[in-house]
């Protein structure tokens, strides 16, 4: 019998202080571990922010900027004042936005073109009806 876990998404970073910055100053990640071949090269980091794992690569080979994930979260709304209260300077997140499929969501941009989705499932909102 085959298992399968989560994925483990790696996104795409140019800059280790930037990273550093908004994933963990900001967002409040933790680093789980580092790596670089030699001092000088790129850097391989992993992150944990609760149950979510990512990894952020400086090595061009691995992944393009630009991408999207989904990150499924409890208390979205605490969370989303959190980060507004945090006050980082490149990103002032609203609040999250009731979409018609049932969730709230709220989309950051990290420094590098990567975008996070942070999502809470709710109940969907009633079909309108016509007056």
């Amino acid at each position: 019998m085959t298992i399968f876990g989560a994925p483990t998404p790696i996104l795409r970073s140019f800059d280790e202080a930037k990273a550093r910055e908004f994933y963990v100053d900001f967002l409040g990640f933790e680093v789980t571990f580092e790596h670089r071949f030699e001092p000088d090269l790129p850097l391989y980091m992993g992150l944990r922010l609760g149950g979510t794992e990512l990894h952020l690569s400086e090595h061009h080979g691995d992944c393009s900027p630009g991408a999207r994930i989904r990150i499924e979260t409890t208390g979205l709304e605490a969370f989303a004042a959190t980060l507004r209260a945090r006050t980082y300077a490149n990103a002032r997140p609203g609040c999250p936005e009731r979409q018609p499929w049932g969730e709230l969501d709220l989309t950051i941009a990290d420094p590098f073109g990567n975008r996070l989705t942070f999502y809470e499932p709710i109940e969907p909102a009633p079909p309108e009806t016509a007056a």
